[in-house]
């Protein structure tokens, strides 16, 4: 399976996907939640583009990616039953994180007839503590409609910021916050830089 992103984070420890999830957990404003025996740490754009993990404290990890825009959107097709066949070959140990769980910002219900529910997500990939997966139900899903799978999953967009395969520093968002234009004078720049030094130390 050829992508560079994907590549770049089968490629990197799990604690250090831990810590750059952590910190973009906070970078993004969003408060870490405690999910039956895993931890929630997740990004949003604003805009309705999203990355969600769930740490397991057995080392699995389920990563849920969305991209509103994107033909991978089935909360717009409201189709519960499509929604769930994405998650075919993820252990329900996993799936049971998002099946019936409370809706937030990053992650609304798709519901059946009989009132059953299951996040949305259009990119469900989950890694066994040692190798990272892409769950066999999306897998095949994109094979069947011939969809570009981390194109329209929302995965290279949603994990752009967190530069797997790249060095990820204060000094390194600093740089790129700079291209941006995002500072008005070097004050702005040094105190930003001093702030997410700070948030970095706090996540090891």
């Amino acid at each position: 399976m050829s992508n560079e992103t994907w590549n770049a984070l089968v490629a990197t420890p799990l604690p250090e996907v831990r810590r750059r999830a952590a910190v973009m957990d906070e970078l993004a404003g969003v408060k870490p939640v405690e999910v039956a025996g895993a931890r929630r740490l997740a990004w949003n754009d604003g805009g309705g583009q999203s990355a969600v993990w769930y740490f397991a404290e057995d080392g699995r990890v389920l990563l849920l990616t969305f991209d509103h825009e994107a033909s991978l959107n089935l909360y717009a097709e409201d189709d519960f039953a499509l929604q769930e066949s994405l998650y075919e070959g993820v252990p329900e140990s996993l799936v049971a994180l998002v099946r019936d769980r409370p809706e937030n910002y990053e992650s609304l219900n798709l519901t059946d007839s009989a009132g059953r529910a299951i996040h949305y997500a259009g990119g469900v990939f989950w890694c066994d503590g040692e190798s990272w997966h892409v769950s066999d139900g999306l897998e095949e899903y994109c094979r069947s409609e011939e969809i570009d799978l981390f194109g329209e999953s929302g995965f290279d967009y949603c994990l752009r910021g967190y530069l797997f395969g790249l060095s990820f520093t204060p000094e390194v968002l600093v740089e790129g916050r700079e291209e941006e234009g995002r500072y008005k004078d070097e004050a702005q720049k040094e105190a930003d830089l001093a702030g997410l030094r700070e948030l970095f130390a706090r996540h090891g």
